[in-house]
């Protein structure tokens, strides 16, 4: 009799405690997973339809007069001349024929405003100055308007 109280079978009591742990893991972590994906979304959601806000904010403009998006502190940099078809030296689609001969000279080009309407016609330009390796300038434009 008392080896029967000193010897018994842990296994059948070892399997019944041990789903439980298991199961309940099972729940926590599929909630755990259903709720970090429907705040993904959410937050996917909530940051496009503010992309959205902010970009209707900057309409693109275009006239016979002037074009693109005024908007000084994305496009910094200003320049004034004749515009012209064609790139300096392969760089940009336009370029602006300023005084003190070739060598001031802008190359052009846009990724906001269509600058063919303005050829040969005296403006001024905003945009963004990117390096270059064959023109002097070369500036990104995003706003024009006739002189």
């Amino acid at each position: 009799m008392s080896e029967n109280n000193l010897i018994h079978s842990l296994e059948s009591k070892h399997k019944k405690n041990s789903s439980k742990p298991f199961f309940i893991g099972g729940i926590i972590l599929t909630f755990a997973l259903i709720l970090g994906i429907g705040a993904g979304f959410l937050l996917a959601r909530i940051s496009a339809s503010s992309n959205n806000s902010s970009s209707t904010a900057q309409k693109i403009e275009q006239t016979d007069k002037k074009g693109g998006i005024l908007d000084k502190k994305t496009f910094k940099d200003q320049a004034e001349g004749t515009l012209k078809a064609d790139g300096i030296n392969g760089e940009g689609n336009f370029h602006l024929e300023r005084t003190g001969g070739e060598s001031q000279n802008v190359s052009l080009t846009s990724s906001t405003v269509d600058l063919s309407p303005y050829l040969n016609k005296k403006v001024r330009v905003w945009g963004q100055t990117f390096s270059s390796s064959k023109a002097g300038w070369l500036m990104d434009v995003g706003y024009v308007e006739v002189l």
